[in-house]
Formats: C-alpha cells, sequence, structure tokens
C-alpha cells in the first residue's frame, strides 16, 4: 500500500498547482480508502471581500545586480499561522523564487507569488510553505504555474514543479513501450540532477517510475538513485521531454517514516458472523 501510494504521489505532483496542500490530502485520502474507511476533515476557508480589487504586497529583491518585482500575498484558501520559529511568508516566498530560478531558470519579474502555510498533516507531519506562482493575477486550475513546497523553518526544498495546459491533444494513456525503453528521461533526469547539484553524491543509476499525467500533458517519472542512497523522484512530459517537476530524497523519507507510523496503527481484528471468522482491518 506504501508503495502504490508513493507511486500515485510521484505520478500525480504536477497537478498541485492550485494549492500544494493537494499533495497531502491526496495521499491520506488513497490511504483512507485502503483501509476501508472514510475519514471527514474539517476545512474552513478565509476568503477576503476585497480580493478581486486589493493587490498583492509588492516586493522587491537584487537579482545579479538588478532589481526583481513580484508580487507577493497570503493564499485565499490558507488556513494555518505561521509559528514564531517559521520563516516569514516572504522570506519563504523568497526562498522558493531562489529555487525555480536555480531549476528552471525562472525571471519572476511582474510574477504573483501566493503563499500557504501548513503545520503538517498526517501523510507528511512537518510544517511547510507553499508557493504558487503564476504571470496573472487571477489563479486559475488551466493557467500555467509554477509550484513549490520547502520546509517552514529551514527552507529546504521538498517538492517543485511546473503546470501547464497543452494546446494539442495528444494520448494520456499508458505506454508499455516507454516503461521498458525510458533511458531518454534517465539521461535527462542525470542531467537535470547534476546541473542543479540535486544530490550530495554521484548518481549511481536511473530506474523508471510511473506513468500519469498533468491536466492534459501525459508525464513519465524515474528516480534517480545516487551512489550513497539518496534519490529525487522527476517527472517529464512524454509528449515534448519538458521538465515538470521534482520530489526531494528529504520529502520522500518523511512522507516514508509517516506512512510506516500508520502502518503500525493498524491491527487486524476477526468478527465471526453466522459461523464464518472475517478479518477486518481498522484503524486504532
Amino acid at each position: 500500500m506504501k508503495k502504490n501510494v508513493l507511486k500515485l504521489t510521484a505520478a500525480t505532483f504536477a497537478i498541485i498547482g492550485a494549492g500544494i496542500i493537494l499533495f497531502n490530502s491526496a495521499a491520506e485520502m488513497a490511504l483512507a480508502a485502503n483501509n476501508g474507511k472514510v475519514e471527514k476533515v474539517p476545512t474552513s476557508y478565509q476568503v477576503s471581500d476585497s480580493l478581486e480589487t486589493a493587490l498583492p504586497k509588492p516586493e522587491t529583491k537584487e537579482e545579479d545586480g538588478g532589481k526583481v518585482n513580484y508580487f507577493v500575498s497570503m493564499d485565499s484558501l490558507n488556513t494555518g499561522t505561521p509559528t514564531d520559529t517559521d520563516l516569514t511568508m516572504e522570506e519563504a516566498a523568497e526562498t522558493g523564487n531562489q529555487y525555480l530560478k536555480n531549476i528552471y531558470g525562472l525571471d519572476l519579474e511582474g510574477a504573483y507569488v501566493y503563499m500557504h502555510y501548513n503545520p503538517g498533516t498526517v501523510t507528511f507531519p512537518r510544517a511547510f510553505w507553499a508557493g504558487d506562482v503564476l504571470f496573472q493575477k487571477e489563479q486559475k486550475p488551466e493557467s500555467t504555474r509554477w509550484t513549490y513546497m520547502i520546509d517552514a523553518v529551514t527552507g529546504e526544498l521538498f517538492n517543485i514543479c511546473y503546470g501547464r495546459q497543452l494546446d494539442v491533444s495528444v494520448s494520456l494513456a499508458y505506454d508499455p513501450a516507454l516503461e521498458k525503453d525510458y533511458h531518454l528521461y534517465a539521461e535527462l533526469a542525470q542531467k537535470k540532477t547534476e546541473e542543479c547539484k540535486l544530490l550530495d553524491s554521484p548518481v549511481d543509476r536511473v530506474e523508471y517510475n510511473c506513468q500519469g499525467y498533468s491536466g492534459n500533458d501525459p508525464t513519465i517519472t524515474v528516480d534517480v538513485i545516487a551512489k550513497n542512497g539518496e534519490s529525487v523522484n522527476m517527472s517529464f512530459s512524454s509528449y515534448d521531454q519538458t521538465f515538470l517537476g521534482l520530489i526531494t530524497d528529504t520529502s520522500r523519507r518523511i512522507s516514508e517514516s509517516a506512512l510506516d507510523s500508520l502502518a503500525v496503527s493498524v491491527e487486524t481484528e476477526k468478527v465471526e458472523i453466522d459461523g464464518v471468522t472475517w478479518k477486518t482491518s481498522i484503524a486504532e
């Protein structure tokens, strides 16, 4: 079950642009479904009456000797409150923007950065800041966007991705040939890993992970594994080989540890009905 949840997360993380919190919510819903139990999670939304007219706070940063102007504000769906030990919204936005520049070469001039704070979830028990970056004021599901998720205290990168809508119609079906011959994506993943220095040890190998899609963009995901065992999960578009995003080794370890803890809390109960003994798994 843990492997399936992790593969589901890897295949679908690029569609979290409307709110990175979905990265964890999707895994929690899948886990609840596998446990045969429906869990209701209370959710509240705080939407400002002036959202349509108010501009986000403008930020000006010095970058390579020049000024970069972008707008940063709290996402209207945010419900979390950062603590005194957490990065401020502005600090988290700047940290995330540096990752966007280093990994995508993105120029943030004129961008709108919407931030979301979360103290942690069941499947990802670490406080984090999430950023949704667009070059338009209005956030729409179909908008081209860059998103990231970082540690709320240290700023360490957990995941980052690029989402878009293709202007052509392509097949989103599973391609069995791609699973057997993925060397092109292995080469792209290793090159990206080395260029961005995403691992602390030389790359040992690249392994196929899964296929999926983000919106109407078909994806393939591979695992880049270093000689010291560290790994980074990377996704590309199988339509035009565009790099879409990655999940770091730290993020993977946090998720796996949380899932292991949840697995320990599941016990098997025997129930006898009409002389027949049934086994049902229930969460404590």
